[in-house]
């Protein structure tokens, strides 16, 4: 397990604060992460899967850097998403001409 699967350490801050409804309501529990350079506010204790469909990513069409690292699609069921992790998300577009 790498370092940032066990801690999910992270730094770095910009961009705005998401809404509570995004942080699973007035008065939940939340943390704050930087997701492609934004600040985001985002339900405490949820796994990467969770904060992904959260954030209205669809899972299976996106890849993950999180804190510097790409994390293999196999771990973001058991990833912690902690205060200051640092996710950049890139969606897989397909089609051609």
């Amino acid at each position: 397990m790498s370092r940032h699967q066990a801690s999910g350490a992270g730094a770095g801050t910009a961009g705005e604060a998401g809404t509570a409804e995004e942080a699973g309501g007035e008065g939940a529990a939340a943390v704050e992460i930087q997701v492609n350079g934004d600040r985001r506010r985002c339900a405490a204790g949820q796994t990467l899967v969770q904060v992904l469909e959260s954030l209205g990513y669809r899972p299976q069409l996106v890849v993950v850097e999180f804190n510097g690292e790409i994390l293999p699609r196999q771990h973001w069921s058991a990833q912690a998403v902690v205060e200051s992790d640092v996710l950049e998300i890139v969606t897989i577009v397909g089609g051609g001409s």
